[in-house]
């Protein structure tokens, strides 16, 4: 069976797609959870119960007062979304 030029238009189109995908995908921008004495803890309560449960305790250091959000900061308290726990 030999390829028609439908076809052929087809596959050209899905690597024009999966290779923007591909080239916006790019590196990744945001800063990930620190394996330090004050995130340490936290990491067992996320591999165990999950993101949502470790998200919970972010909001005791990260505030308007004690460690602001930056302009522009999307929704808070869904940390985990974005930020991911440091590779060991």
């Amino acid at each position: 069976m030999a390829l028609q030029k439908r076809d052929l238009i087809f596959v050209a189109i899905m690597i024009a797609v999966l290779g923007t995908f591909f080239l916006i995908s790019g590196q990744e921008k945001t800063t990930r959870v620190p394996f330090d004495n004050i995130h340490q803890k936290y990491y067992p309560i996320i591999r165990n119960e999950g993101k949502k449960a470790g998200e919970k305790f972010c909001k005791e250091c990260h505030t308007e007062e004690k460690i602001p959000f930056p302009p522009k900061h999307p929704p808070k308290f869904r940390c985990l979304f974005c930020h991911k726990l440091t590779e060991r």
